[in-house]
């Protein structure tokens, strides 16, 4: 019998591997599933991402070259359900352990719902303390909040997946493995990310590693933009890389991943160094497609997956988005920058991609142009938000925010 470990290798390697090195230090076989999509995956799994897309009924090498990550994971979350199934009916599952954001959590519940009750299921997610129906459906399927971002180990991260994989261990058979959390006595900084931002932030978040500093990665699900304001205010955060400010554009429009009217707001009112962007302000999030206001009927939409559904942010829209966005900035009492990258916001804004609407990005911008005020310096790049040129100019503009505000303390 062995724990079926669900995890996207190539977007969650490391965190993968981190809990099944925990799993098997408790005594546990784990059988490691690559539910992947397009990227290579960080290290070999006992299942590979062709075996998930081969069962469900998928050519591995159509779904890579069409590239269309939603259509991915959909027929991810099919696989892994079916091999779930297969693994209990030849005896070969004692539990089912996932981790990760809406792709992952998708894919991995979608496995965990084609069990009979009382098989343990466990996701540790960052979707866990918002709407969970979709993934928990009508077995007992447990989902604990991952707190950050599944996006790199620190100190949040790791003791809450090591209590993840304690209690999948502790389900599955008498005692569980060491899971003391594991500090440092790095500066924290706090960094917001959401799926259409993720290769900007990884490539800032390692040039702040690199600089000496730990990295907590929160994904913009109102719940991730709550908590990461809840820390900074509480005083436990140095910096903030505020790329995904995404969250600002479902308060508005009524959409499911809300922070509420305090977000971003946090940084400026303790006077910590912050850099902010505007990743994913081009997107409002609602759950399932049919769960979409009827007033939304004539926009344009995109289904990122089947229990995420993106709506495209209008120029009016985006240009009361910039309003604020610079008059929260402009109200910072510390050192603070608006960084803005002019092709394009997101991964799907961008020139032939689903939401480029350079008229409507046209009026975010125009709009932080006029607003922008107080000691806020605002930084226009000619690249996309996802350029490595950008993430650099982001990380390398917080580091010597970080470095001056430490010469005159």
């Amino acid at each position: 019998m062995s724990v079926l470990l669900i995890g996207t290798l190539d977007t969650k390697g490391a965190e993968t591997a981190f809990v099944r090195d925990r799993l098997t230090a408790a005594g546990v076989a784990v059988t490691v599933m690559d539910a992947g999509v397009l990227g290579p995956p960080a290290f070999a799994p006992d299942i590979s991402r062709e075996r998930v897309f081969a069962a469900a009924g998928a050519d591995p090498a159509e779904v890579k070259a069409a590239g269309d990550r939603g259509h991915a994971v959909t027929l991810a979350a099919a696989g892994a359900a079916a091999l779930a199934a297969q693994l209990h009916r030849d005896g070969k599952l004692s539990g089912v352990l996932g981790l990760g954001g809406s792709a992952g959590t998708t894919i991995a519940t979608a496995a965990m719902r084609a069990l009979p009750v009382g098989v343990p299921k466990l996701v540790v997610s960052t979707l866990a303390s918002g709407q969970v129906a979709p993934f928990v459906g009508t077995r007992d399927v447990m989902m604990m909040h991952s707190v950050v971002d599944v996006a790199g180990l620190n100190r949040i991260s790791r003791v809450v997946l090591g209590n993840g994989a304690a209690a999948m261990a502790g389900m599955v058979r008498q005692g569980a493995g060491d899971r003391k959390p594991e500090t440092t006595d790095k500066p924290v900084i706090a960094a917001t990310m959401f799926g259409v931002t993720t290769p900007c932030v990884e490539a800032a978040r390692a040039v702040l590693e690199q600089a000496g500093y730990e990295v907590l990665v929160f994904h913009a699900t109102g719940t991730g933009g709550k908590t990461m304001e809840g820390l900074i205010r509480d005083g436990l955060v140095a910096g903030v890389l505020d790329i995904t400010t995404t969250e600002l554009a479902d308060e508005l429009a009524g959409g499911v991943l809300s922070a509420g009217p305090d977000r971003l707001t946090a940084a400026g009112a303790v006077g910590i160094p912050q850099v902010i962007s505007v990743g994913a302000l081009d997107m409002v999030n609602f759950g399932p497609p049919d769960t979409t206001p009827p007033r939304y009927a004539d926009r344009r939409f995109y289904h990122h997956n089947p229990n995420v559904t993106l709506m495209r942010t209008t120029p009016d829209e985006n240009a009361k988005l910039g309003a604020e966005l610079a008059r929260k900035a402009s109200a910072a009492r510390g050192p603070t920058a608006v960084m803005l990258p002019l092709r394009g916001v997101s991964a799907i804004d961008a020139g032939g991609k689903p939401f480029w609407w350079p008229e409507a990005d046209a009026e975010l911008f125009g709009a932080i142009r006029v607003g922008i005020g107080g000691g806020a310096e605002l930084v226009e790049r000619d690249e996309h938000v996802n350029d490595p040129a950008f993430a650099a100019a982001c990380a390398g503009k917080l580091l010597t925010m970080l470095a001056d505000r430490r010469l005159f303390l």
